[in-house]
Formats: C-alpha cells, sequence, structure tokens
C-alpha cells in the first residue's frame, strides 16, 4: 500500500511539471544562453552589496528614518514616531514585562500585549502593516469583533453563577459600577463641547465603556461606533484590565475604614442545577426582548454558560475553557499589542482616551464601594465594601483583588466567592450598557 501511494504521488508529481512546461513560454537554446549569461554576470559591486545591506539594519532606520514610511492607515510618519517615538514604545513594552513578569499583574493579557507592542515597533520591517502578521491577525479577529465573542463563549463557560444567585444583591453592585461608563459619556461630550476635545457622540460612547475595564465589549462597541478609534480604546481597556491590582486598592481604602474591611459575609446558599441552567435562558430571553443589540455578546456568554452547566458536552467545555480562549487570549493579545505602534500610540487622542479611561474605571470602582455602603445603611446582612469594587467587568482579576485586600486586615475573611457575584454581574451589566449605547447612537 505504502509503495502504491509513493508511486501515485510520483505519478502526480510528474503530470504537474509536464502540464507546467507545456504551458511555458517556447525560447530558443540561443535566448536560453543570453538569458543565463545575463543572470550570472549582472551582479553588484560588493560595496554596494555592503552598503545595501548596513541600510537595511534597523541602527540605520532608527538614525535615519525613511522619510517616505508610512503608518499602518497610509499616511506619513513624523521623524519623532519613527525614531525616538519607536524607542520609547520598546522602553514601555520592556516595562511591561517587567509587570508581567516580576509583578505578576495579569501575565496572560500583559505578555502577548507587550510582545506584540516590541514587534509592532521594529522599522522596516512592517510588521504591523495590513500585510505583516500582526497586521492580518489585527484584522482577522478584532477589526471585525470575532475574537470579543469568542473570549464571551470561554468566559461564559468559566464563569459559575452559583455567587450571584445565592445573593442576589450583589448584582446591584455590578450595576453601580456601570456609572463609570455613564459617566465617563457624560464627561468626555462636556470636554468637547468646552474645545479641549473633539469626540463626537458616537466616539465618547466607545470612549466611554473603557470604565467597565471589559476588553471584548470596549472592541466590540468601538467596531459599531468609532472604528477609526479602535486601536487605542483597545489598548486602554486591556491596560486597564491588567493595571487592576494596581488601581484599585488605593481607592477601595480611601473609601473604607478598617472596620468595613474586616466584615465577615454569610455563608452561601446552595444553588440548584436547575436555577444554574434556567438563568442564562432567561438573562438571554430578556436581552432578546429588551436590547437585541447586546445579545452577540452576551449570547456567547450565555451559550458557553449554558454548555457548562449543562453537564453532558464535557469536551466542548473544556475545548472553551481551555484550547479555544487560550488561543484566542494569544492572538487577541498580539493583535491589540499591534495598536502600541508609536505612530498609534503618542498621539494626542489616545493620550486623552487613555485618561478618560482611567477616570472611567476608578469612577466604576468608587461607585461600586460606595453602592455597598449604602445598603449597609439598610437592615439585613452586611455586605463588605471591598467587594463592591468587583462591580466592573474585569473578570475574576476585580474580584481576586476584592480578596486579597480583604486578607490584608483579617486572613480568615475569605471574600472571593462573595465578589464573584458581583463581578459577574459587572459582565453583564457592561455587555448591557454596550447594547444601551449602540442602540441609542447607532
Amino acid at each position: 500500500m505504502k509503495s502504491f501511494v509513493i508511486k501515485l504521488f510520483t505519478l502526480f508529481m510528474l503530470l504537474g511539471v509536464s502540464s507546467a512546461y507545456a504551458s511555458a513560454p517556447a525560447h530558443s537554446p540561443e535566448e536560453t544562453l543570453n538569458t543565463h549569461k545575463e543572470e550570472t554576470y549582472q551582479t553588484k559591486p560588493f560595496s554596494e552589496m555592503i552598503g545595501g545591506f548596513l541600510t537595511s539594519t534597523g541602527i540605520y532606520a532608527f538614525i535615519n528614518p525613511d522619510p517616505d514610511e508610512l503608518n499602518s492607515h497610509g499616511e506619513k510618519m513624523s521623524d519623532f514616531h519613527k525614531s525616538w517615538g519607536r524607542i520609547i514604545m520598546i522602553l514601555l513594552t520592556f516595562f511591561l514585562f517587567w509587570l508581567a513578569i516580576r509583578k505578576g499583574f495579569e501575565p496572560l493579557l500583559l505578555l502577548p500585549i507587550a510582545f506584540g507592542g516590541l514587534l509592532a515597533n521594529i522599522p522596516i520591517a512592517g510588521i504591523a502593516g495590513d500585510h505583516g502578521f500582526l497586521g492580518i491577525i489585527y484584522n482577522m479577529g478584532i477589526s471585525n469583533e470575532m475574537f470579543p465573542i469568542l473570549i464571551f463563549m470561554g468566559v461564559g463557560a468559566m464563569t459559575d453563577f452559583g455567587p450571584l444567585l445565592s445573593n442576589p444583591k450583589t448584582a446591584l453592585l455590578g450595576g453601580a459600577a456601570q456609572f463609570g461608563i455613564f459617566g465617563t459619556l457624560v464627561g468626555a461630550v462636556v470636554l468637547s463641547q468646552l474645545g479641549f476635545a473633539d469626540f463626537t457622540l458616537q466616539q465618547a460612547s466607545a470612549i466611554s465603556i473603557i470604565g467597565g475595564a471589559d476588553g471584548p465589549t470596549s472592541i466590540f462597541i468601538a467596531t459599531k461606533l468609532a472604528p477609526e478609534l479602535l486601536g487605542a480604546i483597545a489598548v486602554a481597556s486591556y491596560s486597564y484590565m491588567a493595571m487592576v491590582p494596581i488601581i484599585q486598592p488605593p481607592i477601595m481604602k480611601a473609601l473604607t475604614n478598617e472596620a468595613e474591611r474586616k466584615i465577615k459575609m454569610t455563608t452561601l446558599r446552595h444553588v440548584s442545577r436547575l436555577e444554574k441552567l434556567v438563568f442564562p435562558i432567561m438573562v438571554l430571553t430578556l436581552a432578546i426582548l429588551v436590547l437585541p443589540a447586546a445579545t452577540p455578546l452576551i449570547g456567547a456568554f450565555m451559550f458557553g454558560n449554558f454548555l457548562k452547566e449543562s453537564g453532558v458536552v464535557e469536551r466542548l467545555n473544556d475545548t472553551l475553557q481551555n484550547s479555544l480562549i487560550n488561543i484566542v487570549t494569544i492572538f487577541l493579545g498580539l493583535g491589540v499589542g499591534s495598536t502600541l505602534a508609536a505612530s498609534e500610540f503618542l498621539v494626542p487622542n489616545t493620550m486623552l482616551i487613555m485618561a478618560l479611561g482611567i477616570v472611567a474605571f476608578s469612577i466604576g470602582t468608587a461607585s461600586g464601594v460606595i453602592m455597598a455602603k449604602i445598603m449597609n445603611l439598610f437592615p439585613g446582612h452586611k455586605v463588605n465594601p471591598l467587594i463592591g469594587s468587583a462591580g466592573v467587568s474585569a473578570v475574576p482579576m476585580a474580584a481576586r483583588v476584592s480578596n486579597k485586600v480583604g486578607m490584608e486586615y483579617d486572613r480568615s475573611n475569605m471574600l472571593l466567592m462573595h465578589a464573584m457575584g458581583p463581578n459577574v454581574a459587572g459582565v453583564i451589566g457592561s455587555a448591557v450598557a454596550a447594547g444601551v449605547l449602540i442602540s441609542l447612537f447607532q
């Protein structure tokens, strides 16, 4: 059998070569000889070859940038972006490496993003351009919303709605955290009215979603409302997702006292399998009836969760939780990192978006903590205000930070499962907020 396959393959190869030879233009022996001589003897001087090599190095490109070099949008780059701008961004990616490896700040996100940023700032190679592999990754999954939806499927498969269903009032904390989104929307519009910025309502809406610290949702809404700002919004959103352990603790501590941080919450009640099966279908049904614009994200999220809770498709569930989300995370990180090119990042609009993003994220964190304090004014079981910060959509990073800060004051106070309630509510809340903004302004 093996020899037969080899003979068959050889026959196909011979037929292919014969057809190629038959279709090739005919040349006389004399023409063929002359062509061979020209190809053989038309060589460059050695000094010219060495000069050509030197001018193709990265060192030469940094010192003597090409005046006609274009960015990924086909626009001419400034000399600053082609030299010092690239050096600054490369140093920034080294700082991100340090944060991910030395400090452990969400390495799954930071390492692919930072490495993508490093590759995007290599001169001459054009890795982040339309024909570079980073540009191809960006176009095949970020600019068309595919990666965010796949990420939501994987996150859904890893999500347990048990903490939320066992203590439904924690959903209020996830809802309160969305104040960061709508507060930043108003702020961006006010800045535009005062002449400090020039954002349309669509652009302001896309920027505001950064307040939810939800990278996939930010990409989703930006492709709908402000594709021209997609790169800046994606970088800002994922940067703040990774910086949750740095940004949130000071805000949490500033808004709470030591006694509040030591509040121990009651044990969660058991949630039945039937409740967990009905919940994703119920949420999706409400989204379809009330807010269809949000259903791509919510639908993917609930699909992943429904497969997990069904318990009968473990292979699919395992693929969503592991292989698929890992592969997509790599591509998504590299694609987002491609927008860290100096010509894309070191511009006024991006800097302003980064500033608005940190304001939005801070407001969202503070709103969740303040809502928890308000809830404690009413009779009933007390809520530790630290879990209010988990109302942003950075799951499960924000919940882990809530638990970590709580354990700094009482080693026996485990808040992780309690914080997962507002955390998963925040995922749904940011998707709903995106749907509202798309419905209003698209």
